[in-house]
């Protein structure tokens, strides 16, 4: 009887994961404006491998890892990889801007002033959170705090392999 019970319990839990795990979550489409006044949509990056960071300038691991992103985004740019760093709301756009040309960042900065990028990527508040996307516009991992680059890498240049 118990074991009925905790199985009519369980399966559909089961299920739900079962189920859940099969399916890589859509990215948002969320709008976004870079340090140059360009606007666009995520979906607008689609067919290409994208990293997407959220990080901030008083954050002090994501500046640590900076310099990491940007070597890895010039070792993958040519190959259609896309690097996508969105500052935080509360991070004054003077700071970003500033950062971005003292550090001559070589991708896509944009200031997530509404907070709504950051609320379409499943309410981010630490920093640095970043997500890794497919050609297919799928987030394919979260990684929160500093990746482990080399991991990293390697996974970029698979998704990069795979047909869009």
């Amino acid at each position: 009887m118990f074991l009925k019970a905790i199985t009519r319990f369980l399966a559909p839990l089961l299920l739900v994961a079962l189920v859940g795990g099969c399916s890589q979550p859509a990215t948002p489409d969320v709008s976004f404006t870079t340090l140059d006044g360009q606007s666009s949509r995520l979906s607008a990056l689609r067919g290409k491998v994208v990293l997407v960071n959220f990080w901030a300038t008083t954050c002090t691991t994501c500046v640590a890892e900076m310099p990491k992103l940007v070597d890895t985004h010039n070792k993958f740019a040519a190959q259609g990889f896309e690097t996508l760093a969105i500052a935080m709301s509360y991070d004054p756009p003077d700071y970003v801007r500033n950062y971005a040309r003292n550090n001559a960042l070589p991708f896509k900065v944009a200031v997530d002033a509404s907070g709504e990028a950051a609320k379409g990527f499943d309410d981010v508040r630490l920093t640095p959170t970043t997500f890794l996307i497919d050609k297919r516009g799928q987030v394919v991992q979260k990684f929160l705090g500093e990746p482990d680059f080399d991991k990293l890498h390697a996974r970029i240049a698979q998704l990069l392999a795979e047909p869009a």
